[in-house]
Parts: structure tokens; sequence; C-alpha cells
């Protein structure tokens, strides 16, 4: 018999704010203002790791071009 490892599908503020090394006050405001893309679950908010990773692209690409210029 084999386990079934079930991958989590989304991660909570608290969690996102944990991954990028971030208060949670800084991640609840980067959702808000629409930097990190979020779904309302209830009263929650829940963040698909690819926006995740949409948002830490995105900032790799603005140091870029910033250290270009």
């Amino acid at each position: 018999m084999t386990a079934t490892v079930i991958e989590r599908k989304w991660h909570t503020t608290a969690e996102v704010a944990q991954m990028l090394g971030y208060g949670l006050s800084k991640t609840k405001m980067l959702v808000l203002t629409g930097e990190i893309r979020s779904v309302k679950d209830g009263r929650n908010r829940r963040i698909l790791p690819r926006w995740v990773d949409e948002y830490v692209e995105r900032l790799a690409h603005e140091a870029e071009e910033q250290w270009s210029a």
C-alpha cells in the first residue's frame, strides 16, 4: 500500500509572510493593494503558490531594470 501525499494548493497570508520573510502586516498590505493576488475564502484570504512566485519574479525584474538603467 502506498501513502498518498496531498500537496497544499494555497497558503494563508501568515504562511506567505513567513515564506517571504515579511511581517504579517506588510503581507496583508500587499494583498490589500493587489501586489500579491489572493482570493477570499469566507473570512480569510488564500494565496496560490504561483501568485507568490509572480510577486517575487516581478520584484526581481524591477530590481534588474533598476540596476541596468
